[in-house]
């Protein structure tokens, strides 16, 4: 069965939050209306953005970062979600039939909201200091990213927490009466997308990074060796 003519075009905020969402996953199950949302493969990270379009149906896409590439060969396509199993690219003359992938091979976050279990440490990570920090971990070529609770402040590190002589990047971004130490994988971090955010952590290793600008949240756990006094 055919839907009515849905035709849209994809803003270029939406673009940006595909193009992110593609290094966490390459792929994705679009639900209908105006929500996205994705999950690494391993688990650990998990996104949802609140979008201006809405989405008349759902649909899977395989390879995410080809179909963004496809998109590229336009100037301002519409896609049209008449067809039920694929998405027709139009501009002009041009026409893309690209077909959607079976729903049942893409790893998809589960139906339910994501709530943190508690929130035990809040602080705001600024965007020069969230891409200071990504950018420190690739100079030094430092696998750990902490945030740490000691003398009344909250310090994001940059570091090797295996190695007790590993060069260290620091930024202070808060203030704490708590004595904690938050360990994540940089790899993690640095696949959020650039800006502002609100950051709360909870104990029961999860943390919430929410865009400050834009309809954005990740959830991204913390590493077992997190520690909480």
């Amino acid at each position: 069965m055919k839907l009515k003519n849905q035709t849209m075009k994809l803003s270029n905020e939406t673009l940006s939050v595909l193009k992110n969402f593609a290094g966490i996953n390459q792929s994705i199950l679009v639900k209908k209306g105006n929500k996205l949302r994705t999950i690494s493969i391993a688990k650990n990270i998990l996104a949802e953005a609140t979008i201006s379009e809405v989405f008349p149906c759902e649909f899977a896409i395989y390879d995410l970062n080809q179909f963004l590439n496809g998109l590229d060969l336009h100037q301002d396509p519409d896609l049209d979600f008449t067809e039920n199993s694929y998405i027709t690219i139009r501009e002009g003359k041009r026409r893309v039939k690209y077909f959607y992938a079976d729903p049942n091979v893409i790893v998809s976050p589960p139906e339910k909201e994501i709530k943190l279990p508690s929130e035990d440490v809040c602080f705001q990570l600024e965007s020069g200091s969230l891409e200071k920090l990504v950018k420190a971990a690739a100079v030094y070529q430092l696998p750990d990213i902490a945030a740490i609770g000691d003398a009344g402040v909250i310090r994001l590190v940059v570091r090797d927490k295996k190695n007790d002589t590993s060069n260290e990047y620091s930024i202070v971004v808060g203030e704490t009466d708590e004595k904690f130490t938050f360990n994540f994988k940089v790899e993690n971090i640095s696949k959020i997308i650039s800006g502002s955010y609100d950051v709360v952590v909870s104990s029961k290793f999860l943390s919430q990074f929410t865009n400050i600008k834009y309809n954005l949240c990740y959830w991204i756990a913390l590493e077992p060796d997190s520690t909480f006094e």
